[in-house]
C-alpha cells in the first residue's frame, strides 16, 4: 500500500465528511507559519532570560506534514536569535539541550549563530544538558560560558560517522548487477551496490578526519581550561555521564534546570529573573519542561537502505548513532 500524500495551496479549502457528520478544514490555517510568540515559563519579575530548546536530531531540513513543511531548527533558531538581539530586556540566553547531534553542517551552523550573538549582544550564554546532548549537541554546548548536565545525562561522543552498507553479496545472491557508470575513480565511492577500495577508505577517512579536527578546535575554544592534548585524548568518539564528565572537564557542574538558571543570573549579574520562550502560537508552554517545538508528521518510505542507516540520508554527522532508534 503506497502512503497518502496531501498537498495544499495556502487558502485551500478541504470539504470531508467524518462518520455522518460533515466539517469544513481551511488547510491554508493550517499550513501557514505564525510569527513568534513570546511567554514566560519561569519566574514572575525582572530582566528576562531567553531558552532556546535543541531537542532530537539536529538538521537542516524542514519539519514535514501532510499539511505543509514547517521551518528547519536553522531557520527557527536564526530566527529567534534575531528577535532576542533586538530586545534591550533579554539579559542572558539559557540554550536546554536534549540531542544526540545531527549533521555536521547543522551542528557547525548553529554553533556559528549562536557564537554571533554572543559576540554582537555581549550576553552570557549557559547551557543546560537534559538527558542526552552528545556529539552534534555537545559541539553547540561549546558556545556557552557555563555548562551544566542533569545527573543522568549523557554527553560527550565526541567524533564524526558516515554510516553505510554494502550489498553487493545480496544482489548477487538474487541476480542483480550493478551497472553504474561514473565519471572518474572516486565518483561513485561509498555505493552500497559494491565493495569499497582501500584507495577510497582513506579518501572517506582523510575526509573523516578533517571534520574530526573541526570538531577538536571547537571543543578546545569551548573548554579553555583543557589542554589540547586532553582534548585529543578525550574525543575517541566515547559517551560520558554527567559525573564522569564532570571529573575530566567536559562540563561545569551536575544540577537541575532551576540550579541553571540561578547560573544564568549569577552570569547576567541579575537577582531574579523571568525565563521566556519564542515559540509558534500553537505550541503550547508553561514551565522550563515544556517541549519547544512540536514534532512533525513525517510520511517517510521506509526501505533497506533506510533501515540501515536509521532513516538518515548519506552525509557525515555529529550523532551517537545508538539514539538513533529512540528519535521522535
Amino acid at each position: 500500500m503506497r502512503s497518502l500524500r496531501l498537498s495544499a495551496l495556502p487558502g485551500l479549502t478541504l470539504a470531508c465528511v467524518v462518520g455522518l457528520t460533515g466539517c469544513i478544514i481551511d488547510i491554508g490555517s493550517l499550513t501557514a507559519v505564525k510569527p513568534l510568540t513570546e511567554t514566560v515559563v519561569y519566574g514572575e519579575s525582572g530582566p528576562k532570560i531567553l531558552m532556546l530548546e535543541f531537542e532530537g536530531l539536529l538538521t537542516e531540513s524542514p519539519g514535514r506534514s501532510p499539511f505543509g513543511d514547517r521551518p528547519s531548527l536553522v531557520a527557527h533558531t536564526q530566527e529567534v536569535l534575531d528577535r532576542a538581539a533586538e530586545q534591550d530586556d533579554i539579559a542572558a540566553l539559557l540554550l536546554r539541550i536534549r540531542s544526540p547531534g545531527g549533521t555536521v553542517s547543522a551542528s557547525e551552523t548553529l554553533h556559528h549563530m549562536i557564537l554571533e550573538w554572543k559576540k554582537e549582544t555581549g550576553k552570557p550564554v549557559v547551557v543546560h544538558m537534559q538527558g542526552l546532548a552528545a556529539s552534534g549537541g555537545y559541539y553547540i554546548s561549546m558556545t556557552a560560558d557555563h555548562v551544566v548536565a542533569e545527573p543522568t545525562t549523557i554527553t560527550g561522543s565526541i567524533g564524526v560517522v558516515m554510516m553505510g552498507l554494502n550489498v553487493a553479496a545480496l544482489m548477487e545472491k538474487i541476480g542483480i548487477q550493478n551497472q553504474t557508470f561514473a565519471s572518474g575513480d572516486f565518483k561513485d565511492t561509498g555505493s552500497p551496490f559494491r565493495a569499497m577500495r582501500d584507495d577510497e577508505r582513506a579518501l572517506m577517512q582523510g575526509v573523516i578526519d578533517d571534520l574530526q579536527t573541526r570538531f577538536l578546535e571547537v571543543v578546545d575554544a569551548g573548554r579553555p581550561n583543557l589542554e589540547a592534548s586532553e582534548v585529543h585524548r578525550l574525543a575517541d568518539g566515547r559517551i560520558y555521564t554527567a559525573r564522569q564528565a564532570l571529573e575530566v572537564g567536559l562540563i561545569d557542574q551536575i544540577g537541575f534546570i532551576g540550579e541553571t538558571v540561578e547560573v544564568v543570573e549569577q552570569r547576567a549579574g541579575i537577582q531574579e529573573s523571568r525565563v521566556v520562550t519564542y515559540h509558534r502560537p500553537n505550541q503550547y508552554q508553561n514551565n522550563l519542561y515544556s517541549r519547544g517545538d512540536l514534532p512533525p508528521i513525517q510520511v517517510v518510505d521506509v526501505d533497506l537502505i533506510d533501515l540501515a542507516n536509521g532513516l538518515l540520508p548519506p552525509g557525515f554527522y555529529f550523532i551517537w548513532p545508538p539514539a538513533l532508534g529512540g528519535l521522535q
